[in-house]
Parts: structure tokens; C-alpha cells; sequence
């Protein structure tokens, strides 16, 4: 089938497409079908993490998938526990082993668990992999600023994204601008939030009404016009398809800013806050 989804330059040259397909959950063979229906419709960047424990199910879909390996950019994401030098190095490794892949496009470091305080030894051993061969681009995930300028102050190396939760009642606004004014690229976790409260959003679906699209679809655009990538999880097929069908409409600044004011101050799912949550 296939569809182009446009694609954005990061820091270190390395493109990215806007859009790609989120695989929390997604195992086994029912998950290898799910991503290789995605790779079908035309998604090309994959998302998975060493603590989904699904880094098989999207080597095989790989594997398994007509579109070359040097088309698709798959993602992998280093655990909390892991974070010393040694141990972050040797979990990249697996990761690839668990891939049975020879790289990894993005890796990133899954969350900073500023208590533990590794997170500066953990960047290095991504700075080390990468000149290796072992990842073409490195970033971080749920990283604050303070964060993200001691990895540059510290190593001389700045993160080419930082995966970050981001959605309508989360919109993370002065993040993301730090994040354009230093050059790192937004992604976005979770872009859609909780589906059974978006999906019920009296805002959001006057929008969607106006331009005759789905509620995803409108929030998917919303990120996009951010200047956000995002990176919806599906399993069916045809929502697959509805979430990168955004390139054909445009959200006027009325509706953006509708969209954005839905943000609350306590708008994380699930109060992980990164200058305290800590990931095993």
C-alpha cells in the first residue's frame, strides 16, 4: 500500500519521519503482524524499549517485511536499571541481540532517575556505541532541561531527540520551546492520551467535526503542526491507516490554540514526573 510520511533533519544529520508506530504491548505474532501491517501502510519509523520486552517481535517484523532494513528507523531505549557505563553498554549490545539487528537508528536513554545519578555515565556509553556502529542516533526520553544541559556541559554531546510525554492536556509548552531554541527534537509519547477521555473531549471533537476527521487524526495533526514527531500505537490496521492519513488538512490557529488550552497543570497520566520518577 505505503504512504509518504514527511521527514524532519535532527542535530546530527540523521532524518526522522514525523509520524511512526508506538509497540508498547505489542508481542509475539500477533505483534510481528501489527508492525508489519504498519510497515505495509507506510510507517518506517518503529518504537520499541528494552523494558517492553518486544525487541524480538520488532526484529522479526524486520526481518520478516519487504521494505529494506535501510528504509525503516527502529528505536530501542535503554532501562533505569542499567545505567552504569558497563551495563549500559552491554544492554545495547543485547538489545541488538535480542533484535537479532546489526543497529539501532535511534537509542535513547528511557528515563534520567536523577536519584540513582548515572544517567551522565549511561549518555556516554550511547556516545561510545555510536561511534562503534552500534547506533546511527542518539537521544534521551523524560529528560528535563537541567538534565539535558549537564550531558552537553559534561560530555560535549547533545541529544538528537528527547521522547517526552506530550499530548492535549499535557502540552508541555515550555519544554518544547527549550527544546527548539536548543536545537533537540520533540517526540512524543502517548500522543493521544487516554482515548476514553480524548475520545469524549466536547473541544476536540467540534474540531474534527469542522474537518470531517477523527478525533486521532486531529490530535495527530496537532502534534505534527508543533513541530512534534509522534508515535501513535495501533494494532488494527485501519486505525493504523487513520492515524498517519494528517497530511491533507490543516488546523487553523484558532484550533491549535483550542487544542493547546486543554492542557491542566496536573495533566500526567500517571504523575511520573521526571525530576523524581525513577525507572527500574
Amino acid at each position: 500500500m505505503g504512504s509518504t510520511i514527511p521527514e524532519i533533519t535532527l542535530n546530527d544529520g540523521i532524518k526522522v519521519p514525523v509520524i511512526g508506530l508506538g509497540t508498547y504491548k505489542l508481542k509475539g505474532n500477533e505483534g510481528v503482524n501489527s508492525i508489519l501491517s504498519a510497515i505495509d501502510i507506510g510507517y518506517r519509523l518503529i518504537d520499541s524499549a528494552y523494558n517492553y520486552e518486544n525487541e524480538g517481535t520488532v526484529g522479526e517484523a524486520v526481518r520478516r517485511s519487504s521494505v529494506p532494513r535501510e528504509e525503516l528507523k527502529i528505536t530501542s531505549k535503554l532501562p533505569g536499571r542499567y545505567q552504569s557505563y558497563d551495563q549500559a553498554f552491554t544492554t545495547i549490545q543485547e538489545s541488538l541481540f535480542r533484535a537479532n539487528l546489526d543497529y539501532y537508528d535511534f537509542y535513547l536513554i528511557h528515563w534520567p532517575n536523577p536519584k540513582h545519578d548515572t544517567y551522565v555515565e549511561a549518555w556516554q556509553a550511547l556516545i561510545d556505541a555510536k561511534k562503534e556502529g552500534l547506533i546511527r542516533s542518539i537521544g534521551v526520553c523524560n529528560f528535563l532541561p537541567e538534565h539535558l544541559e549537564r550531558l552537553e556541559k559534561e560530555t560535549g554531546v547533545k541529544p538528537s531527540m528527547n521522547q517526552i510525554e506530550l499530548h492535549p492536556f499535557f502540552n508541555q509548552a515550555p519544554q518544547r520551546k527549550w527544546h527548539e531554541e536548543n536545537n533537540i527534537q520533540t517526540e512524543s509519547w502517548s500522543p493521544l492520551a487516554r482515548a476514553s477521555e480524548v475520545l469524549q473531549n466536547d473541544t476536540i471533537q467540534q474540531i474534527a467535526e469542522q474537518h470531517n476527521k477523527s478525533i486521532s487524526q486531529i490530535i495527530l495533526r496537532w502534534h505534527y503542526q508543533l513541530g512534534a514527531i509522534s508515535i501513535p500505537k495501533s494494532a488494527a490496521p485501519a486505525r493504523q491507516l487513520e492515524n498517519i492519513s494528517i497530511f491533507d488538512f490543516t488546523l487553523d490557529d484558532k484550533d491549535m490554540c483550542m487544542i493547546s488550552g486543554l492542557t491542566r497543570a496536573d495533566g500526567r497520566m500517571n504523575n511520573q514526573d521526571p525530576a523524581s520518577y525513577e525507572e527500574f
